[in-house]
């Protein structure tokens, strides 16, 4: 038992907290189906982390649209820090674009496209989430890539794990992904924007660079870069212009209206994202 939480088993585990199937119980029978992101107990000890975890809690409670996975709740005990999120059936996109390539198969340009759309709605409501007194709060996730995107039973993409936001003008936490001359770089680098892998200031531009390389790999089976070094990825994000996915994977036959927006989204400029 969680207070009104009941766990049951692992649906999913990740670097700073694993996410369990759960119940919530309430009076007169009623119950409730969730998902609860329990923080690792090596972490709840360290208040960077606890902090960033409830960063996270914060954030994705102002958050009020239909393809973010929303935040119900926050508890506390004996130590240990849980986030009560609305459970939805489905399965992540990267486990879906893992599949695709086992079977050497493309993801369809209308699927895609399907799935483009629900999380470029789903990050504007998250880019324009005001504050009480009405203030855009400018959050930006800066960590959108295939595992943090939840394709639902009912066909409906959805953004997740917001545990990197920030918002505009807070400054980095602890914690990074990897560790450059330059300092700590936030996010996965194979996803990342040039601005990101050079850990300059971000908006919500460096979201849109992030979803294009996805689409671009659901439309040809691959990234645009790829490399066993985050570094040299990271380099190429910088400097690097990708191959049109027709030239890559012919096969596809994708749309030239969906190619330019690829395209457009991978610009290295931020100002021609839009």
């Amino acid at each position: 038992m969680v207070g009104r939480y009941v766990l049951y088993g692992e649906l999913a585990s990740g670097g700073m907290a694993t996410v369990h199937f759960g119940r919530l119980s309430g009076p007169v029978g009623f119950s409730r189906t969730v998902a609860i992101k329990r923080l690792h107990p090596h972490f709840a000890k360290d208040p960077e982390f606890v902090t960033m975890f409830l960063d996270e809690a914060r954030l994705c409670g102002r958050i009020r649209h239909p393809n973010v996975v929303p935040t119900l709740d926050v508890v506390t005990t004996q130590g240990e820090i849980f986030i009560v999120m609305e459970y939805v059936a489905g399965e992540a996109l990267s486990k879906l674009m893992k599949a695709a390539a086992a079977k050497n198969v493309l993801m369809p340009p209308k699927v895609a496209a399907t799935i483009m759309s629900s999380v470029l709605h789903g990050l504007h409501a998250a880019h324009q989430t005001k504050d009480e007194h009405g203030r855009e709060l400018g959050i930006v996730h800066r960590d959108v890539s295939p595992q943090n995107i939840l394709v639902g039973a009912d066909g409906a993409a959805r953004v997740l794990d917001f545990g990197i936001a920030k918002m505009m003008g807070d400054t980095d936490g602890p914690m990074g992904v990897v560790e450059t001359q330059a300092g700590t770089v936030f996010g996965t680098p194979r996803y990342m924007s040039p601005e990101q892998a050079q850990g300059k200031q971000l908006d919500a531009r460096t979201d849109l660079y992030s979803l294009g390389v996805i689409v671009y790999q659901m439309l040809t089976g691959r990234p645009p870069f790829t490399d066993n070094d985050a570094v040299v990825v990271m380099a190429r994000h910088i400097k690097s212009v990708p191959k049109r996915p027709n030239e890559v994977a012919p096969e596809a036959n994708v749309p030239k209206e969906l190619e330019d927006v690829v395209m457009r989204a991978l610009s290295k400029d931020p100002a021609e994202r839009q």
